[in-house]
């Protein structure tokens, strides 16, 4: 049994995307659905209404032509008064024909308007079954005949045992309806390609305020919206609030009202929190720097020192060195989302890896360093203090959340206007919860891929790199898994 692909033939329908080519293509379906319908109904109407007055005029024929065929076996002469008359009240076209035993003995042609027949109409086995086969109930019926086309037929019982048939033949009642079909046919093709062209006018023009307010809403999706202040565009024209449209429209502006204010009031607060961040993060600088001073002077200190009051000398000095990396990078955090420009020159990005990968390896001697450098010198235009910085800390990050043993890779890939520094390290992977959420401020692990307590870190190594980066008009990458992780960034040659 064959089946039909349901799929497939959906798949070759046309799809209209737009809702005005949606609504135009319905309204034409729609039109030449109901041109069909009238048309159906009109030829099938004229059909009947043709057959049924052909009906009548066979009921007015009657039996005479039968008759003479079956008494005179031939049409009366100029001579035969009345059934001269008779002749005469018939029409072109009409047969006549006597049956007996299922057998034709008899059959004539009225050929022309005079009084002249053929009684040698040429009848196939096929054409003389089919009127064998017509009941004899004087009622018409329609039959075909090889050589005449469609006729109606009335078939009657005869005196002697005989049936008597006459017919008119069916060819003027179908060519009016075949006329009548090419008519419509022609009439309603004008109308839909009338109505269609139209039609797509009348929705286009409908359609307009919808236009109007889905091109507000394509700016708005355009701005950027995650961060800064965003001015929004002018809101979409009024329509008219009894109207779908209308609605939508109100519903759009006031929708833009509200998402300006979110985002005014969100602008501000960060804008305070920037200032304070910069502020705290400068007047912390002072007194940090002076309690590290004072440890260190405590430290050389010439006089005996108990060995407990060393070793929290020595601590003072360590956490405050740490607090003063902390204060170092939340202002320079604070800077960056201020837009303040960085330096902008030529960059060694060759030397910066290679020194950034021996600082690397004296930090942790316990890792494989390896490098895959292009022999050329790769050089970008940026910060080369920040860039060295982006470095640094990718390794460090690589370092400190690995075990000893792991092999940390470091690739520059030129590539056609930009340059990638691929760093790629075989350890644990990151935690899947973090992962979307690797270069977010503050971010930090419960369980990290390396416990090292000596260097618990503030969660903010990556999010300078990420920074630094977009300040660079470049990209940053993480890609991990249990046994590589690989972070990519891309910069602007």
């Amino acid at each position: 049994m064959k089946t039909v692909d349901r799929t497939g033939l959906l798949a070759r329908l046309p799809r209209f995307r737009s809702l005005r080519a949606r609504l135009t293509f319905g309204l034409v379906v729609l039109l030449a659905v109901s041109c069909a319908a009238v048309g159906v109904v009109a030829v099938v109407e004229l059909n009947g209404f043709l057959t049924q007055r052909l009906d009548e005029q066979l009921a007015q024929v009657g039996t005479r032509f039968p008759e003479s065929l079956e008494h005179r076996g031939r049409l009366p002469d100029d001579h035969d008064g009345d059934e001269q008359a008779d002749t005469r009240r018939m029409a072109t076209g009409t047969f006549g024909a006597r049956l007996l035993n299922g057998t034709v003995t008899n059959k004539g042609l009225i050929r022309s308007g005079d009084l002249s027949a053929d009684l040698n109409v040429s009848l196939s086995a096929g054409d003389a079954a089919r009127l064998a086969r017509t009941p004899a109930d004087g009622r018409p019926h329609t039959v075909e005949l090889s050589a005449l086309g469609h006729y109606r037929v009335v078939a009657t019982s005869g005196r002697d045992g005989d049936v008597l048939m006459a017919g008119l033949p069916l060819e003027p009642v179908e060519a009016t309806v075949h006329r009548l079909e090419l008519v419509s046919a022609v009439v309603f093709g004008l109308a839909l390609a009338t109505a269609g062209v139209a039609g797509a006018l009348w929705v286009r023009w409908s359609l307009r305020p919808l236009g109007r307010v889905a091109a507000t809403a394509t700016r708005v999706s355009e701005l950027p919206l995650a961060s800064g202040e965003v001015a929004l565009p002018p809101r979409a024209p009024d329509a008219d609030p009894h109207s779908e449209v209308g609605q939508v429209a109100a519903a759009l502006n006031r929708m833009l009202g509200h998402v300006e204010d979110a985002l005014t009031r969100r602008h501000a607060s960060q804008e305070r929190l920037r200032r304070f961040a910069a502020d705290a993060s400068h007047e912390l600088r002072t007194p940090v720097a002076s309690v590290r001073g004072h440890a260190e002077l405590g430290l050389l200190h010439p006089g005996p020192v108990p060995p407990e009051v060393t070793r929290a000398l020595e601590r003072i000095a360590a956490e405050s060195s740490r607090m003063g990396l902390m204060v170092d990078d939340l202002l320079l955090l604070a800077r960056l989302d201020a837009g303040r420009p960085l330096e902008r020159g030529p960059v060694d990005l060759t030397r910066l890896v290679l020194d950034a990968v021996t600082d690397a390896r004296a930090a942790g001697p316990g890792h494989r360093w390896a490098l895959d450098l292009p022999e050329d010198p790769v050089t970008v235009t940026g910060d080369a203090h920040r860039l060295h910085q982006v470095v640094a800390n990718l390794l460090a990050n690589a370092r400190l959340h690995t075990p000893a043993g792991t092999e940390v890779t470091v690739a520059l890939e030129p590539r056609p206007g930009a340059v990638r520094l691929r760093v790629h390290d075989d350890g644990p992977g990151i935690p899947e919860e973090l992962r979307s959420a690797v270069f977010e401020r503050f971010t930090r692990a419960d369980h990290r891929r390396h416990a090292d307590a000596s260097a618990p870190g503030a969660g903010l190594g990556l999010s300078i790199v990420a920074a630094v980066v977009k300040a660079h008009g470049g990209t940053v990458e993480a890609d991990s898994e249990p046994g590589a992780t690989t972070f990519v960034v891309t910069l602007p040659d």
